[in-house]
């Protein structure tokens, strides 16, 4: 896939990040070709997770490969749910393309079961724990416009957020 097929991923502060996405429609014909570009652009920047809401298009998609450097192993998720999570928390560092070069450290469930449909129409379900647990948490948290800062103190928040502030503006400068 050429990078003329690549989305453009929308940064903090833009506002559709925080809105709520809607549906897929069954069988809508845009969200094979719309999955496919989803996946390069996600492995261009690189990531392993990345919410339709993340490029301007707001529906309940998620895309995510927790192996993207080995054998790649992409799940495409139309309309995912989240249908039990775990008592025991986990906390793992967290970044988002939408917040580039922005890290913390985010405490979520450590197990989570997520119901979705494949791009074929079947009805999907994983239990996911580790890295994929959070990733799946991580994106999911997008089709409802939450972030992970979200799920730090406000302190830490304010801080990276105004860091990202600077260093798009920097970049704007700079181009």
């Amino acid at each position: 896939m050429t990078d003329a097929n690549l989305l453009p991923i929308l940064f903090v502060p833009d506002p559709r990040l925080r809105a709520k996405a809607k549906p897929v429609q069954p069988a809508d014909p845009r969200i094979p070709a719309l999955a496919e570009r989803m996946l390069a652009t996600m492995y261009k920047a690189p990531g392993i997770g990345l919410a339709a809401p993340q490029v301007g298009e707001m529906l309940r998609l998620v895309v995510v490969d927790v192996r993207p450097d080995e054998k790649r192993d992409p799940i495409v998720l139309v309309n995912p749910e989240i249908v039990a999570l775990s008592k025991e928390l986990s906390t793992r560092e967290e970044g988002c393309l939408s917040l580039p070069n922005q890290f913390a450290d985010v405490t979520r469930p450590a197990r989570v079961k997520v119901r979705w449909t494949d791009l074929t129409g079947a009805k999907r379900e994983v239990e996911a724990d580790g890295l994929l647990a959070a990733c799946l948490q991580h994106e999911l948290d997008h089709l409802d416009g939450v972030l992970f800062v979200d799920h730090i103190s406000a302190l830490k928040r304010n801080m990276l957020l105004r860091k990202l502030a600077k260093e798009l503006k920097a970049k704007e400068r700079d181009q």
